[in-house]
């Protein structure tokens, strides 16, 4: 069965009755190995051709489609169509000229790629693989076609008529119709790899950055609307059940359970951007939440660099408390201990008495969504629009290492969240390399045990390598933790003459303590760094190394992260587990080299054979 995108139980109530059966025989007609593509912008002008068909050894096929009955064509010609709709004449392109007109703009994007087109001979510059294009006649069988004369506007062999799409039509005959729209048929299989590169071509909102960004680059396409010249050696696109899921996703209450490195965090800013583009002047704004301040940080700079800031409000969720309080006129609680528990306790109150209002937002996106207590997420719950209900939760209960109080009767019904039906499980890690994916889960081994649950629960997701391939971890033994600071020291700065910028790279230290001597060891060597102990300290961008605890680092990634003190890891008095979850977090930041020091004798230390 091909695979059909977005998926059709989310796009069937804006397709023609035409459209959505012919999409149902592409699926049940065609292999697994066809991909399909329903009414998606395609390349630099983001054309929007009816259908986007594309098959490795076959090549790439443009469909559109026309609902039209005989009685509805007044007259055709090879450049215009005279039609009667309703009653009311009006002349429109010839559909065989327009699927060509989007066909062109498909090679157009293509052909400057010069790994997707012929390296010599005469046709040097030309797409590597066939493609073609067509139209699909719903409403008009093969014999009012050849009575009507329509060959004369449209070449037969081009055209699909009703009758040539029944359920009962043989899978090899349909075929047959469509690859007769290839006017040559030659080259090879596309590439897994090549693949790739179509759809990055094709499709820019698909693409990963290969650093820095958590979701889409901002500087991917040039004002003008053309893509930048020169192309990158390496195309990272979302995998096809990534895409699937952010092309599909609607309305509603969804949850996405993934482990870390899935992912999820560039589906949210794939659908953030969907609701903001088609949003208008009196939509209510998007909310995007998250607890750990460095991420809110992260994500609100990515929504500034779209441009996306007047409709997409980030926010870390005690921030958004003050902020809910202070503009409601409600009283802040006083300062010192409790103060953020006093926060949210205030507008829940405020809330329940209709001095804040709830849904104020079109929609609500909640990022790393385990840091949320069942309390805080029945609280945003109620901020979603009930005319939208558009509420989505990013959630991996491995990455959970806050102490929320929640029992193992947790459930999402139960604080509001009806996900029942939308919920996805991304289990592929996307992130690590699978070296440094080893080594995090020997020390979180028994935390990533996986554990299914009923779809209203919980799962624990054990994560599964997407194999890319690096180099093995650094893992050094020293007799002090001032040794091992500067032995991170020296190790950043010989990234930093292969080639890593400073804002590469990352120093996540379990204590404050351990901060402080790798902070002194760098400002010994003379290596450019920020340390982030408090709200406003990270600044995403600077070129300069980070410095900051384990914990807040979740949700962010760097190519290179040094982890001190793990041989001080648990800490006396520590809960095993918990301690776990941290170094899983902090170790799973990596994408490209991680270095672990170790001094002491804890088990952590055992674990990684030391």
């Amino acid at each position: 069965m091909a695979t059909l995108i977005p998926a059709l139980c989310s796009c069937a109530g804006r397709m023609t009755a035409g459209e959505r059966r012919l999409a149902e025989r592409l699926e049940q007609k065609l292999e697994g190995d066809y991909l399909l593509w329903y009414d998606v912008p395609v390349g630099p002008k983001q054309t929007h051709p009816d259908f986007v068909v594309l098959h490795p050894r076959r090549g790439a096929l443009i469909l559109e489609t026309k609902d039209w009955r005989l009685d509805t064509i007044r007259k055709a010609t090879r450049q215009y169509f005279e039609i009667v709709p309703d009653g009311q004449p009006k002349t429109v392109m010839n559909p065989l000229a327009q699927a060509r007109h989007c066909a062109i703009e498909v090679v157009n994007a293509l052909e400057r790629d010069p790994q997707l087109v012929q390296a010599e001979g005469r046709h040097q510059g030309k797409l590597a693989f066939p493609w073609g294009h067509g139209v699909v006649f719903t409403r008009i069988t093969r014999k009012q076609f050849d009575a009507a004369g329509l060959g004369e506007a449209i070449e037969p062999h081009r055209a699909i008529c009703q009758d040539e799409m029944y359920e009962d039509v043989d899978a090899e005959a349909f075929q047959a119709r469509l690859w007769a729209m290839f006017p040559h048929a030659f080259g090879g299989a596309l590439s897994l790899p090549q693949l790739d590169r179509v759809r990055w071509n094709l499709f820019p909102e698909v693409r990963v950055a290969v650093q820095g960004a958590l979701f889409g680059d901002a500087t991917d396409a040039r004002a003008d609307g053309e893509t930048a010249a020169e192309l990158p050696s390496i195309m990272r696109v979302m995998d096809l059940q990534q895409e699937q899921l952010a092309r599909s996703l609607g309305d509603g209450h969804r949850v996405i359970h993934g482990v870390a490195g899935s992912g999820k965090t560039m589906i949210l800013g794939y659908r953030a951007e969907y609701l903001a583009k088609a949003s208008t002047p009196t939509s209510k704004p998007i909310l995007i939440l998250c607890f750990n301040e460095p991420l809110g940080v992260k994500l609100a700079s990515m929504v500034a660099a779209k441009g996306l800031s007047d409709h997409v409000h980030v926010r870390h969720f005690h921030s958004w408390c003050h902020r809910q309080l202070t503009t409601y006129g409600q009283s802040l609680p006083p300062q010192g201990g409790g103060f953020y528990e006093g926060l949210v306790d205030n507008v829940i109150r405020a809330v329940e008495r209709s001095q804040i209002p709830g849904g104020q937002y079109q929609a609500v996106m909640i990022d790393e969504g385990h840091d949320f207590a069942p309390e805080w997420l029945k609280l945003i719950t109620q901020m979603v629009d009930p005319a939208t209900n558009s509420l989505l939760v990013l959630y991996d209960d491995a990455q959970s290492i806050y102490e929320r109080a929640r029992s193992k009767q947790f459930s999402f019904k139960s604080v509001g969240i009806q996900a029942q039906g939308r919920t996805t499980i991304l289990k592929i890690n996307y992130r690590n390399t699978r070296q440094i994916l080893h080594t995090a889960s020997l020390v979180a081994a028994d935390l990533l045990t996986a554990d299914d649950q009923e779809e209203d629960g919980i799962p624990l997701l054990k994560p599964v390598s997407c194999g890319r391939e690096g180099q093995a971890p650094v893992i050094i033994k020293l007799p002090t933790l001032r040794d091992e600071a500067f032995a991170i020291a020296d190790h950043l700065a010989s990234a930093h003459k292969e080639g890593h910028a400073w804002g590469d790279m990352a120093v996540l230290c379990a204590d404050w303590k351990t901060m402080d001597l790798c902070a002194s060891a760098l400002a010994q060597r003379k290596l450019p760094h920020r340390v982030r102990k408090k709200s406003g300290e990270y600044r995403p961008g600077t070129d300069a190394i980070q410095v900051m605890t384990m914990k807040v680092s979740k949700g962010l990634e760097f190519p290179v992260v040094a982890l001190p003190g793990v041989g001080h890891m648990p800490a006396a008095g520590e809960d095993e587990k918990e301690a776990a979850r941290v170094f899983y977090v902090a170790a799973t930041r990596a994408t490209q080299r991680l270095v672990l020091t170790t001094s002491g004798l804890s088990s952590f230390g055992k674990r990684l054979g030391l």
